[in-house]
């Protein structure tokens, strides 16, 4: 009776035996292992030509790198947690910062994950599973408060993070952020130049540290002025549009209505338009408005709105490689920056 064999399994492209290594990218370009892997890793000792034909090469051979290895040899994970809260702006500015990150940290190392939280979830959750589990090397967080619970529990146990905004709390980190002292000024004395006399502001959550810059901003720059100015106390920009649209309708029925509006987001600012023009009034005639984007959306909603620019995608940028330098503890010239408005685009 012949001798049978149980057939040998074929090979297939995702098996391990197959698998791209470093090995196979230096085989490849002919440089040294350590050479390819440091070149992977962005090392700053590479030259960027290097790094560019090995990350080709890598995308080319289909190179992935086992990250439950990397794990073992090296205790990280290579992966960057981007912590969200839901209530953003999520068509304008919050597609925009994922992408950015996204975009900054391609061809390196890292990778990213979007952690979301809720408006009735504690946001400490989010970034205690994140520490303690060891799921990612490092976090992006934003909607910073003037004492933040988060950035205190990180800078207190020594993990890497880096924040879109500031604090008052006298803690050294790695953040960006957007001038919105700055911004409530330019809003106030623009809205000032065109002759309007009341000026009313919706604000960002008042719990947020850019709300308050936002907030001391305009005041103060229409005090300087001599100008009459409201807050808004039943709204903020987070509201949502339904609740925006409902008080400025209502407080434009009302006597003496505001003819200067500043919005702290680029929905408020349409929810705030169609409130107003439900009491008859044209905007740039009547009333004059000035909001702040990220993408370009609110010309093609009304020609007349006052906008101020905000590069959320140099935001992105600048976060994702401030963090991989602290993740790496590399020196980085560039820990700490901030977006100054000087000028406004429309009007008359």
């Amino acid at each position: 009776m012949p001798l049978t064999r149980d057939p040998v399994p074929m090979l297939t492209p995702d098996s391990e035996a197959e698998r791209p290594t470093l090995k196979t990218i230096a085989a490849a370009t002919g440089l040294a292992i350590a050479t390819v892997s440091r070149a992977l890793k962005d090392a700053p000792d590479i030259g960027e030509e290097t790094k560019k034909r090995v990350r080709e090469t890598a995308s080319q051979l289909g190179y992935r790198p086992n990250r439950a290895g990397v794990r073992l040899r090296t205790g990280k994970t290579n992966v960057i947690a981007l912590v969200l809260s839901t209530e953003t702006d999520v068509m304008n500015h919050t597609s925009r910062l994922i992408y950015s990150i996204a975009n900054a940290l391609r061809g390196t190392a890292y990778h990213m994950v979007v952690m979301p939280f809720f408006p009735d979830q504690d946001p400490m959750e989010p970034i205690r599973y994140i520490v303690e589990t060891e799921s990612a090397d490092g976090v992006i967080l934003n909607q910073t408060k003037p004492d933040d619970p988060r950035i205190r529990y990180m800078h207190d146990r020594g993990f890497p993070f880096a924040a879109h905004g500031r604090t008052s709390m006298g803690i050294d980190h790695p953040y960006y952020d957007f001038d919105n002292e700055a911004f409530g000024r330019l809003g106030a004395r623009s809205l000032a130049e065109r002759g309007r006399q009341r000026l009313f502001l919706v604000s960002p959550p008042r719990s947020h540290m850019y709300a308050r810059h936002m907030t001391f901003g305009f005041s103060d720059e229409a005090a300087l002025m001599g100008l009459p100015f409201e807050v808004a106390e039943n709204v903020t920009s987070d509201s949502g549009g339904e609740a925006v649209e409902a008080a400025i309708s209502t407080r434009f029925r009302m006597p003496n209505p505001p003819d200067g509006l500043l919005l702290g987001s680029t929905t408020a600012a349409m929810a705030a338009i169609v409130g107003a023009e439900q009491s008859g009034r044209v905007l740039g005639r009547d009333f004059d408005v000035v909001a702040k984007e990220a993408i370009p959306l609110l010309r093609r909603f009304r020609q007349n709105i006052l906008i101020v620019r905000e590069d959320v995608g140099r935001a992105g940028e600048f976060l994702a490689r401030a963090l991989v330098a602290e993740i790496e503890k590399r020196d980085w010239a560039e820990r700490q920056g901030l977006e100054v408005p000087v000028a406004l685009e429309g009007g008359r």
